[in-house]
């Protein structure tokens, strides 16, 4: 039988932690008025993109009608990419079935060296079965990031572990129509990325 490589364990461990704890945190009326997001004006352009999931092609385009909830991140990644997660999988458990229906989330990685579809298959939907985890080629990756102004660096490793990649980390929501409506700082609460996904799910 094979076995769970250990950086996938261990990770996974760390997010089971992290939404045992996010269950029990409740956000004052300070933290979440601290997290509103940029006008539309200051957004990035966005835009469409095609990428490769380990159930096939991708396209944003395939989820029109929906609120997509995108987040760039890695799997190697300790600790930021783990938490934004556990705030999305909190915030898709406050929403309704009908509700949940109508959103989606993507995970893309910027680490596809390391991130292949099998990885994105177990470590993704680990959070949610409502998130997918995408990959491509470095240039698609780096076209598609562009879109959404992600900066993303891979490091030298010192040799004790994994190479880490520096990211900025926002989660972005786009709009049924298509287009990027916000961008939410990393630590975004749960609830107020439930407020803002049933804004945008309102006729």
């Amino acid at each position: 039988m094979n076995k769970r490589p250990f950086w996938i364990t261990l990770t996974l461990a760390l997010a089971a932690l992290l939404v045992w704890l996010a269950f029990f945190w409740q956000p004052t009326a300070d933290s979440t008025a601290s997290h509103a997001s940029p006008a539309a004006a200051d957004l990035p352009r966005g835009g469409d993109f095609r990428l490769d999931s380990a159930n096939g092609p991708v396209a944003l385009a395939d989820f029109r009608g929906k609120v997509v909830a995108l987040y760039f991140g890695y799997t190697f990644c300790p600790d930021v990419c783990p938490t934004a997660l556990v705030g999305l999988a909190q915030a898709f458990a406050q929403l309704t079935p009908a509700e949940l229906e109508r959103v989606k989330g993507l995970f893309i990685t910027v680490d596809p060296e390391r991130d292949t579809l099998d990885v994105l298959k177990v470590y993704v939907p680990y959070f949610h079965p409502s998130l997918t985890g995408l990959r491509g080629t470095p240039e698609e990756i780096a076209r598609t990031a562009a879109l959404y102004d992600v900066r993303y660096m891979k490091q030298k490793g010192d040799g004790s572990g994994p190479y880490p990649v520096d990211h900025s980390s926002f989660t972005y929501l786009v709009g049924p129509d298509g287009r990027l409506a916000a961008r939410l700082a990393h630590g975004t609460p749960p609830e107020v990325i439930v407020d803002k996904i049933r804004a945008l799910l309102k006729p």
